[in-house]
Order: structure tokens, then C-alpha cells, then sequence
């Protein structure tokens, strides 16, 4: 182990146990899939029975089971979803070795078939497979019929266009069914998809999609946010240049501009009506790559994660079919770009035949309560969001449940940082009382969910329902022994069939090995300090690789965001710990004001006052400054690492890839304070 794994965070003492702050009714436990799911695995697998009157025993046994017998876990999955098998597995797991673990060998299939069965049904053929939103918030519906002719016809076109097994279909598309179509297109002829958003810049999106080669690019002239028109005809010319392994371009004119010299029109493609336009779908070994997703790549280049059809097909049918509770009559919305691991994850959801609501505009726009309309309009009943637009709700005295009508969601999940007690409360209290509340940690990595959802369980204020099925999660601490009711490294120690199969472009798995695997050989260490209580459940305190470290004493930057952002002066904000030559430690915390507010000394002592009493005097920061706004990612985090580095002394090229970042010109305050400090 390295010095770096020497200590973990401070843990509070854990007060009596609190009621929870919601309880599902007996006849939605009698109703939930996964009820439904653990009756019948214990009849034909073996498996625990419920626990008739303790949900809580009978889901920890039920997952006992599904990590100890993974096997047959995972061959229960796919009896209970009726995963079509083209041709048959030799075993299970060939190999349960991480990384290099073997999923149903022999097997073959094709997602885009599963994802497209729905619409077989003659009873459902007429019904909603999508539903498109964007900020004039009119949903236009696309059929199940509608949607595999158009996957049918647009795969024919690739497979005209020399596209075959293996060959990677890029896509620079926001939030729209042309992007669904795509995706399923391309992986209904064995391709590799990937995509970025619009609002990425043409460094970021060569970042990407120059490491994979793609050989046709989907792309729009622009698209539309915060109520504006941004044209994107200049980048799309660039990426063009920059990309010689293109052979063909195809314009989507979602603003209506005609289509560059040489590229194809999407029209054109997706014309195809009839037997002509029926889906033909490439059978494919169960690890064939399905898609490339990349990690944030704040320091360097992504990293271009593949992970394979048959791992996402049964991961996201466990995740979305037992855990989301997610079938036909469900309407699924969660908000995020195609360049979010949650967009995919949103297509899924037609994996379960439920319909997917994909909204293309701003979250905020023309209000702060933009997705709860969209929600509204749209009927949804399962809706997904980040715990940042919660909490900017919340400050913004936002109240969806008094001003609409919600009354069909009956879930309402966020993921992308954890989800603060006060936001937990807000929705209890805001939207409604019998809600169902699941905040969910994952990751990219895994296009999934370590833990979050179970419909079965009660919800505590503050902490994730229970570890998901199959997911042999666990705390460890820095000599691999596990925690509970102590904070320690988030590590999974089986394998999981949507786990890479490796990193493009990584031909001996070395940059794989060493990015989840070199702390703890052969046991996945996710980068998160997590606490797994004694009833069952999980909580998130942030990531273990920008840990706060006051005399040795390791801390958790989400404990101190969370009691320093409920204070309503406080917009956002950022804190860092920065060791300095001569064994000095120095931990400032940056604040983004909300409209009016004044940082002087009167909310400066409120600030550390907060944190003395809601955590610790160690977590009290040793400087509080005011900036114009704090830097993020691309899909929303805050790049705690790239301004350590800034304010240890490193160069702004060298700290970040500018290409990964929302606003570069924020991580320019952080360049000049660290200079300001060593001339001082």
C-alpha cells in the first residue's frame, strides 16, 4: 500500500437510529419485480425466500446469494428476462479473475434486438418507445413501430456504408431520438458506438473520438439551450479535418441548416419503409464491445472505457427491470447529454419495454423548475436527476408538488455527487410524502449502479437503500480488511458483467490494471470513500483520490460541501488540501455566492461555525474565498484534482486537459493565487 492509503476519513459518531424518512406500503412490496423475482428464484435457483414482514432480511439475504452463488445470480438474470441466446453459453463465468473475467463464453446475441422486442408485439406496436422533449417542453412521441423501422432502414444504410462488426459509428448529437436511433443502429450491425455532446468543444470531442477512429460521424448544425441557437457547422467542419478514419458524415439539420458538401442526409438513410427497413441484428460473442465511453480526462487523455453487449444487456436489466422497477406502462426520464454514461443508461430503459423520455434543452430554462415540467408533461414515473439540480431547487424555493401535477412519479432518483440530508428532506416534503427516494453511486467505469434503488426497502435521510444485486461491494481499509460503520475505500470484489472488457487502445490492459486494480490486487477500488452501516445500508462521502488530510486524519470533501451549501448565501462550492514543501498544509475553501450575498467576516464566521458544529474544528478550512464560479467537468463534477495541482504550482496545461473542462477561464483564478502565494 502506498502512503496515500495510510489513513481514511473521520467517521461522526453515529447517532440512535432514526426512523426512516419513508417506508414502501405492503402491496407495492407485494408488487415490485424484484418480489416477484426473489419468489421465483428461490423456486428454481435455490435462492433465499423473502422474509415475510422484514423486507430488510429478505433483500440482504437475497443479496448474500447473488454475490457468493454469482453464477447462478447471473443465470437467473437472464432466465427471468429471457435473454435470447443466438447461440448457447458453454458456462457462466469461465473465469471469475479481476480483471479478465469471462462472461458466458460461447454465447452469442445483439442488444439492439432485446432493446427492440418490445415493438414485436402486435398489442404494443402502436405504443410510445420515446418520447422527445425539448425547451418548448411539447413531447412528440416516437412509436415502437416507428422506432424499428427507423433502426432497420438506418442499419441497412451503415451496413451499405461498409460498416461491419467491430467498426466504430461516432455521434456529436444531443438528446435526441436521431441519437437512440443511431446508437441501436450501429449496434444491430455488431458496431462500437460512441458519442459526445454538442456543448463539447472540438478539442474535447477529438480527445475522444480521435483514439477510436471512427468511421462515420452523426452529427447536427446545432442545437438549442437556455433559449438560444448554437450553431456547431465550424466544429463539425473541424472534426471532419481532424478525423482521417471517417468515411462518411450524416447531417441531422436540428436547426434546419443544409447539409456540408459530401455529408449524407439523415433523411435519406432512414427512408426505408416496409420489409426493407425490418432489423437485421449481427449475433455477436457476449463480450463483443458495444460501446466506448470515456472517463472525464481532466489530466490527461480520457480514458475510453469498452464494456460489451451482453455485460450491458444483463446489468442494465437487473439494474433498470429489478432494482428501478422499470416494465411497460413505466415512463422513464433522466436527465443528461450523450456524453453521460446516464444517457446510455437511459436508452436501456427500453430493455424493460418501458417508454424513454429524453429531454434536449436546459435543465434551468425557462425556469429552475424546467424538469419537473418536463416531468409533468410528460407523465413520467420514474425521473432521474443530479443532486446538484435538487439542491439548486431547494435554495431557489422551488415547490413542484404544490405548483404541478406529479402525481404519476413514483421514484425520484439522482446521481453524479451524493445526495445531501437536506435534499432528501426537500424532496420528502416538496414533492411528496410517499415518494420513493434513490440516490445512486456508480460510475462510468461500469455504466451502472454499485448501490441506490431497491423497491422493497425504506429510505434513511442521508444514505443509499442497500448494495444492488450481484455487486459484491464492500469498505476496506488500507490493508484490504473490511469495514463496517467505518469509513473506507469503496471496493468491489467480484467480478461484474458490464466491468470493462479493457480500454481501447490499452493492448496489454496495463492502464486498465492500474486504474481500478493496483491498490488492492485483484479487487476493484472504485476511488470513493463509502461507508456500509450495520442495517444494510450505504453511504457516500466523496472521492478517496482528492481526500482532505489535516494531521494525518483523512476526510471526505461531500461532508463539508454538504453542511456549507445549506447555507443560503452559499451557491456552490469548492474545497482543496494542499500539502506545501516543508510538511505545511494549507486547506482553503472557495465559494460561488448566490445573487446579493456578501462574503465579509459576519458570514465568514457562519461559514466555519457551520462546520465546527454539523462536522468537526478539523474540517474547519484555514482560508474562505470568493470566486466567480466554480469549475466542473463536462458532465457536471467539480475538478477538485486539476486545482490541487494548480495551486501546488503546475502549469495550467499541465494540471488539465482544457478540452474537459465547462469553463477554463475559472481555473485561471487558481493559476494566479498559487503564483500570488509563492511571491509572498
Amino acid at each position: 500500500m502506498t502512503d496515500e492509503h495510510s489513513a481514511v476519513p473521520t467517521a461522526l459518531e453515529p447517532p440512535d437510529r432514526p426512523e426512516p424518512l419513508w417506508r414502501p406500503a405492503p402491496d407495492r412490496i407485494d408488487a415490485a419485480r424484484l418480489t416477484r423475482f426473489q419468489a421465483w428464484a428461490a423456486g428454481r435457483f435455490g435462492a433465499p425466500a423473502a422474509v415475510p414482514g422484514d423486507p430488510a432480511a429478505g433483500y440482504a439475504a437475497l443479496h448474500r446469494w447473488s454475490v457468493t452463488e454469482l453464477p447462478v445470480f447471473w443465470q437467473a438474470v437472464a432466465e427471468w428476462f429471457d435473454v435470447d441466446f443466438a447461440t448457447p453459453y458453454e458456462t457462466v463465468l469461465a473465469d471469475r479473475a479481476m480483471p479478465g473475467a469471462r462472461w458466458f463464453p460461447g454465447a452469442t446475441l445483439n442488444y439492439a434486438e432485446h432493446a427492440l422486442r418490445a415493438g414485436k408485439d402486435p398489442a404494443r406496436a402502436g405504443d410510445t418507445a420515446l418520447l422527445y422533449v425539448d425547451e418548448t417542453q411539447e413531447p412528440v412521441p416516437v412509436t415502437w413501430t416507428e422506432l424499428r423501422r427507423q433502426v432497420g432502414s438506418l442499419a441497412a444504410g451503415l451496413r451499405r456504408l461498409g460498416v461491419r462488426p467491430g467498426d466504430r459509428v461516432s455521434g456529436y448529437l444531443p438528446n435526441i431520438p436521431e441519437a437512440v436511433v443511431a446508437l441501436l443502429a450501429t449496434a444491430a450491425v455488431g458496431g462500437v458506438w460512441t458519442s459526445c455532446a454538442p456543448d463539447f468543444g472540438a478539442r474535447g470531442v477529438l480527445d475522444r473520438f480521435r483514439q477510436v477512429e471512427p468511421v462515420v460521424l452523426f452529427t447536427v448544425d446545432g442545437y438549442r439551450y437556455g433559449g438560444k441557437e448554437h450553431d456547431r457547422t465550424e466544429t463539425v467542419a473541424e472534426l471532419r479535418r481532424e478525423l482521417p478514419s471517417l468515411r462518411a458524415v450524416v447531417h441531422i439539420p436540428l436547426l434546419g441548416g443544409p447539409a456540408p458538401d459530401g455529408a449524407l442526409e439523415w433523411e435519406g438513410l432512414t427512408a426505408a419503409d416496409g420489409p426493407s427497413a425490418e432489423p437485421v441484428f449481427e449475433h455477436v460473442p457476449f463480450d463483443h464491445p458495444l460501446w466506448v465511453l470515456y472517463s472525464s480526462g481532466t489530466t490527461g487523455l480520457p480514458k475510453a472505457i469498452v464494456q460489451s453487449q451482453g455485460g450491458i444487456l444483463l446489468e442494465h436489466l437487473k439494474q433498470l427491470g429489478l432494482h428501478c422497477d422499470l416494465g411497460p406502462g413505466d415512463r422513464f426520464f433522466w436527465y443528461t447529454s450523450t456524453g453521460w454514461m446516464m444517457w446510455n443508461f437511459l436508452v436501456s430503459g427500453l430493455l424493460t419495454g418501458a417508454t424513454v423520455v429524453l429531454y434536449d434543452g436546459s435543465p434551468g430554462h425557462p425556469g429552475t423548475d424546467a424538469q419537473w415540467r418536463v416531468a409533468e408533461r410528460t407523465g413520467t414515473t420514474l425521473y432521474g436527476t443530479s443532486a446538484a439540480y435538487v439542491m439548486a431547487c431547494r435554495k431557489a424555493g422551488v415547490h413542484p408538488g404544490r405548483d404541478l401535477d406529479l402525481s404519476r412519479v413514483r421514484c425520484v432518483a439522482t446521481t453524479g455527487s451524493p445526495l445531501p440530508p437536506d435534499g432528501f428532506r426537500w424532496i420528502h416534503d416538496e414533492i411528496a410524502e410517499d415518494m420513493w427516494i434513490a440516490s445512486v453511486s456508480g460510475g462510468t467505469d461500469v455504466c451502472s449502479c454499485f448501490a441506490g434503488a431497491v423497491p422493497t426497502l425504506p429510505v434513511y435521510t442521508g444514505e443509499l437503500q442497500a448494495p444492488c444485486l450481484g455487486t459484491d461491494l464492500q469498505s476496506w481499509d488500507p490493508h484490504g480488511r473490511p469495514l463496517v460503520d467505518e469509513v473506507g475505500e469503496l471496493v468491489v470484489t467480484n467480478p461484474m458483467p458490464s466491468m470493462p472488457v479493457g480500454f481501447w487502445n490499452d493492448p496489454d490492459g496495463s492502464r486498465y490494471h492500474d486504474s481500478y486494480f493496483d491498490t488492492y490486487p485483484g479487487v476493484w477500488r472504485h476511488g470513493d470513500w463509502t461507508t456500509l452501516t450495520s442495517h444494510g445500508t450505504v453511504v457516500i462521502h466523496g472521492r478517496s483520490d482528492s481526500t482532505l488530510n489535516r494531521q494525518g486524519v483523512r476526510m471526505g470533501s461531500a461532508d463539508i460541501y454538504e453542511v456549507v451549501e445549506r447555507l443560503p448565501e452559499i451557491r456552490e462550492s469548492l474545497v482543496i488540501g494542499v500539502e506545501q514543501a516543508g510538511g505545511g498544509y494549507w486547506m482553503p475553501l472557495f465559494v460561488q455566492l448566490a445573487g446579493g450575498a456578501v462574503l465579509d467576516d459576519g458570514l465568514r464566521d457562519r461559514v466555519r461555525r457551520t462546520i465546527r458544529e454539523h462536522l468537526s474544528p478539523r474540517h474547519v478550512p484555514d482560508e474562505i474565498i470568493e470566486v466567480r464560479g466554480i469549475p466542473h467537468t463536462l458532465t457536471g463534477k467539480r475538478l477538485e484534482v486539476p486545482v490541487k495541482r494548480l495551486l501546488q504550482g503546475t502549469e495550467l496545461d499541465r494540471a488539465v486537459n482544457p478540452g474537459s473542462v465547462d469553463d477554463v477561464e475559472l481555473l485561471r483564478f487558481y493559476e494566479r493565487l498559487a503564483r500570488e502565494r509563492r511571491t509572498v
